[in-house]
């Protein structure tokens, strides 16, 4: 048979290797599925906004105290939803990281963290 009719057939280390990788993949799968269920709560203002977010980067809920809404001052309301929003997001990178980084012992793979 020649070399382009021959399939790849790992061997030996080749298979463990193959191994680590799948079981490698099945927990990162699982990490991130643990991460769509945990949150992350942060204030602003001091707690005139709450932002809600998963450890997936998804806001699940923006709270606004009423007396923080005032027509006159639009802006201020803006920033306010924005660091909450900004904090959130980095705190919930920061939880996938080190949740994600466990399992890859800090190795950085694009698109994961």
């Amino acid at each position: 048979m020649s070399k382009k009719g021959k399939r790849f057939q790992p061997r030996g280390g080749q298979m463990d290797v193959m191994r680590q990788v799948q079981k490698l993949q099945e927990e990162m799968l699982k990490t991130q599925e643990a991460l769509s269920e945990e949150t992350i709560t942060v204030t602003a203002g001091g707690g005139a906004i709450t932002v809600v977010m998963t450890g997936q980067q998804r806001v699940q809920s923006i709270s606004i105290a009423p007396e923080v809404v005032d027509a006159d001052d639009v802006a201020m309301l803006e920033d306010l939803v924005t660091a909450a929003v900004n904090e959130a997001l980095q705190r919930s990178q920061e939880l996938a990281a080190e949740q994600l980084g466990a399992l890859t012992g800090g190795l950085r793979i694009p698109g994961l963290m």
